[in-house]
């Protein structure tokens, strides 16, 4: 995958380079109605391209932060479900061992009643 990232910003650079040397001409850039600037088209593509990748840079820390915050709370989400659920084990434990008790108790009465 590495050598993938390599080939891919060599050939990139590569091409910004032999732009850059072609697009020597200057072109205006007016930002604001009072504020114009002028470069050569290549230093403008250059300096496009490395808005563009902060830019793509800071959404992708962004997207990170959302996601490990949204794991974050599927964790305490799924730690709150297996306490649920431990304690709905255990209540149902409790409630067999009643009606087992008080199985052994009804036989015992129809026992009693058998035998009077």
């Amino acid at each position: 995958m590495r050598q993938l990232n390599f080939i891919v910003i060599f050939a990139v650079v590569l091409g910004l380079v032999l732009f850059s040397l072609q697009n020597t001409s200057p072109a205006s850039i007016q930002l604001l109605p009072q504020l114009k600037l002028e470069a050569p088209i290549a230093v403008e593509l250059i300096l496009s391209m490395g808005l563009g990748a902060v830019l793509a840079w800071i959404f992708s820390v962004w997207a990170s932060l959302q996601k490990s915050i949204e794991m974050r709370n599927k964790n305490v989400q799924i730690q709150n479900l297996q306490e649920t659920v431990q304690s709905l084990n255990i209540e149902i434990d409790e409630r067999k061992r009643l009606v087992s008790a008080s199985a052994i108790d009804v036989e015992i009465d129809e026992d009693k009643t058998k035998n009077a």
